[in-house]
């Protein structure tokens, strides 16, 4: 600066330069006028300079630290383009991930912890592969959580809401490049979502006449996806059984809750010696000395402790001056405990079941008095024979009168491969029952749980609403040929965001084409052809290779999996296009506490 007024000083230019007032001078745009502003300050001397104009310049100044100080140090942030490229850069990687495992030809991912003994989990889940991974890109996380809530939901569907929803974004990406605003994007999308609801609530039918028929033709086909495909036919009889013993309310109203179904896994043997059992299996063993049979079981279910004939306090000092006062405590102690059981036993009970650990001298109390006691049962477990047998978990036992006594008819002792277990037979709740899954490997085991767990849930939600559509992308087409229609007709720009939810739409096919070795761009060409002609049920047949009629192969889907579908991938794709702007926070540094 010093340097330029210098030479200004000596030029004639000056008078050129600056024969304005100071105040008229422009600051906003290159930091080069500000310092011309200091040249002139100086030459001219301070004092000329118009007091109200510093004061301006000096909080404009301040005005522009400020906004530089609002985020911390290491904080940052993304804006317009960029922060949108982000987003659908995330969204369309967390899709791809997925989108191999769709479809009854989908591959199975393998994921490894890297905690303590390096677990292995192998599953073509959406869900449970979504949730395992650890993801940075904040649109990424949209995906897992609607891929979270469909599980929570209807069980299943979990790649195809994913998968979806990344399409409609590549799509919208395209969109957004060719300079449509992402608010008339988001119109049009939403507009072809409501007509894809109005096409498919028009073209279900409902399963009255031959209910289990079309409850199995769905359970084969949720299942046809999973690792029990091959024994697809055992697999659909044992979840429409057990979802058929949820009593109804009346015909074709169930109950969505599936707590009376319990799974028990046990290596052994292949998938096909799996079966289902009525009543409830509870996988521990009978203590020695304890009877092996009860009969009208009245059973009192606990979470206490059973184990205080041991000094518990940390920390406690007692001193004696000799053996005898020992014994004494430990007599004390003994009695104590003996109380307790005999309050247990005045409620009239045969069976204890309880939470917690039960110690050799409770256990013995027990077995003299011909009652039968289970210790340490898992907490899912005590809690679900609490409910099939009409208890209630108690954990004081001064008012008998209070606490509420499960029943059953009989509890014996069981084989299943090497392991014994118990059996309550005849329980209150007539519905409950346990599927045994049988299996080479805990890994079989673990995805062949997770894969009947979806095909239950798909069951209860069509047996409380009973709509079903065809599968095999059967829905997809008729939606994308209705939504093709209305985009011909939608004047201005939003016909091509409804254009672009038909595009997404035909992806479901296509992917499901591609991840069986098949022609994708073929069979959906014919697939395309097929439906412009009336009543179409024509849809992608993977296992012959070609487009086939879906009532004829007996490939149906519940109406409301592919509902809650398509709701949380258009919701997904709104949010993730209504963002313009992303905010990363700066990490919190551990203190210095030195």
């Amino acid at each position: 600066i010093y340097v330029l007024s210098d030479f200004l000083r000596g030029q004639h230019l000056f008078s050129h330069l600056f024969s304005s007032r100071v105040s008229a001078l422009s600051f906003r745009s290159t930091p080069l006028r500000f310092y011309l502003f200091l040249v002139k300050a100086e030459l001219i001397g301070w004092q000329h300079i118009d007091f109200g104009f510093e004061w301006r310049c000096t909080s404009i100044s301040h005005f522009g630290m400020a906004i530089e100080r609002i985020l911390k140090d290491d904080a940052s942030e993304e804006k317009g383009e960029r922060a949108r490229m982000a987003s659908f850069v995330g969204a369309m990687a967390i899709a791809d991930l997925v989108k191999t495992t769709l479809g009854p030809k989908g591959m199975d991912k393998i994921l490894q912890s890297t905690g303590r003994g390096q677990t292995v989990t192998v599953t073509n889940d959406g869900a449970t592969i979504l949730k395992s991974l650890h993801i940075d890109n904040p649109a990424a996380k949209v995906l897992v959580d609607i891929s979270k809530v469909q599980d929570d939901e209807v069980g299943d569907g979990t790649t195809s809401v994913v998968v979806l929803a990344g399409e409609l974004l590549r799509e919208a990406e395209k969109l957004v490049a060719s300079k449509i605003h992402p608010m008339t994007i988001i119109a049009g999308l939403l507009r072809a979502f409501q007509l894809c609801i109005q096409v498919l609530s028009l073209h279900h039918y409902q399963i009255a006449e031959k209910f289990k028929t079309d409850l199995m033709k769905i359970a084969k086909t949720t299942l046809s996806s999973k690792i029990l495909s091959q024994d697809k036919e055992h697999f659909a009889k044992l979840a429409v059984d057990a979802v058929l013993r949820l009593k109804y309310t009346s015909w074709l109203q169930g109950s969505t809750n599936l707590e009376s179904i319990q799974i028990i896994k046990k290596p052994g043997g292949s998938l096909k010696d799996s079966f289902l059992d009525e009543g409830f299996i509870l996988d521990k063993k009978i203590g020695i000395g304890q009877p092996k049979r009860i009969e009208n079981a009245n059973i009192l279910v606990a979470n206490t402790a059973m184990d205080t004939d041991k000094v518990k306090i940390y920390g406690a000092r007692v001193r004696v001056d000799s053996m005898a006062k020992v014994a004494d405590i430990e007599a004390a102690e003994k009695q104590k405990m003996r109380e307790k059981v005999d309050k247990i036993l005045a409620h009239g009970i045969n069976c204890f079941v309880n939470r917690q650990l039960i110690y050799n001298f409770p256990e013995e109390l027990f077995a003299n008095a011909g009652v039968l006691a289970i210790e340490h049962a898992d907490f899912d477990g005590i809690e679900r024979l609490a409910l099939v047998t009409g208890g209630e978990i108690a954990s004081t036992f001064d008012n008998p009168e209070s606490v509420k006594l499960g029943h059953c008819k009989l509890i014996e002792e069981i084989m299943i491969g090497e392991d014994k277990l118990i059996k309550f037979s005849g329980v209150e709740m007539g519905q409950a029952c346990t599927v045994v899954l049988r299996g080479a490997s805990h890994h079989v085991l673990d995805e062949a749980e997770r894969s009947l767990h979806d095909a239950l849930c798909v069951l209860s939600q069509t047996v409380n609403d009973s709509r079903v559509l065809f599968g095999g992308g059967w829905p997809e087409m008729v939606m994308a040929k209705a939504v093709d229609e209305l985009a011909r007709t939608t004047p201005g720009k939003r016909s091509h965001a409804i254009e672009a939810f038909s595009r997404a739409l035909v992806a479901i096919p296509t992917t499901i084409a591609d991840n069986a070795g098949l022609d994708s761009a073929e069979l959906v060409a014919r697939l395309r052809a097929e439906h412009n002609k009336e009543d179409s049920n024509a849809g992608i047949d993977v296992i012959s290779g070609s487009v086939g009629n879906m009532s004829e192969l007996g490939i149906s889907e519940a109406f409301k999996v592919k509902q809650a579908v398509l709701l949380s991938a258009t919701e997904a794709a709104e949010m993730i296009l209504r963002v313009d702007e992303i905010i990363t926070c700066a990490p919190r540094r551990r203190e210095d506490r030195m």
